[in-house]
């Protein structure tokens, strides 16, 4: 599926968006539903959940942090029916040396990151219907050793092995964990700053594909994984071609 081209192999479907209120998210919800599909948003900022409401005009919406494991098992309870996909975009990547490491809050970031994907996979069972899918962000970022990359690598591995697993034990319902390398996000420009064109500007000039990832391009692999319902266990990775790179 390109990027823009809806084919409309989603009408009629209800997916669940958390984490809709901007970047990967967002655009994901706007293509599903370009798509022809019905949607329920999930965000944690309120203001920024009810703009996207306003443009998308999902069934319904709902505010809270995902790794609330006791909201995310109300959220499911409450949903009036079954769903067909769920996307999770919540979360980002943690980055801290070894040497003055805050151990408190590396603990946290391991029992909220794995805890959120356990929770939303335990607590939608029986919400998703057969052949659906329930598809994870996580990153490509960690998969070579560097200072400050312990945790956000550890996850890396870990997201991976764990959504391999669970399409075992949710089976027939998919599970699919998507790859990010540098997406030009909100959530990016927060993290770079003032550094964020410089960081364009190499990728453009290095990646194979001569430009920098963007959100419709990852929302376009989440609604083909949607759609194809061949695809479960796997880690896709999407990032221009980032990982081919030398260091």
């Amino acid at each position: 599926m390109t990027a823009g081209k809806p084919n409309h192999a989603l009408a009629g479907q209800t997916v669940v968006v958390i984490g809709a209120s901007a970047g990967i998210g967002l655009e994901t919800a706007r293509q599903v539903r370009a798509d022809g599909a019905r949607l329920v948003l999930v965000g944690r900022n309120p203001e920024r959940l009810q703009q996207a409401a306003q443009e998308l005009e999902p069934l319904g919406t709902a505010t809270f942090d995902a790794t609330d494991t006791e909201r995310v098992e109300q959220f499911f309870g409450d949903l009036p029916g079954p769903v067909d996909h769920v996307m999770v975009t919540a979360g980002g990547p943690f980055y801290m040396p070894l040497e003055g490491m805050d151990l408190a809050a590396a603990s946290r970031e391991f029992e909220q990151r794995l805890g959120m994907t356990l929770g939303i996979a335990l607590h939608s069972r029986g919400k998703v219907r057969a052949g659906g899918t329930l598809i994870f962000i996580g990153g490509t970022g960690g998969r070579r050793p560097a200072v400050g990359l312990s945790v956000v690598s550890a996850l890396t591995a870990a997201l991976s092995a764990l959504v391999a697993n669970l399409a075992l034990e949710l089976a027939p319902v998919r599970a699919n964990l998507i790859a990010a390398g540098f997406v030009d996000t909100p959530l990016s420009a927060s993290l770079l700053g003032d550094q964020l064109d410089a960081r364009r500007a190499e990728l453009r000039a290095t990646l194979p594909i001569r430009r920098v990832v963007g959100p419709a391009d990852v929302a376009a692999l989440a609604v083909h994984i949607m759609c194809n319902d061949a695809l479960t266990g796997a880690t896709y990775d999407i990032d221009g071609g980032q990982q081919l790179l030398p260091k």
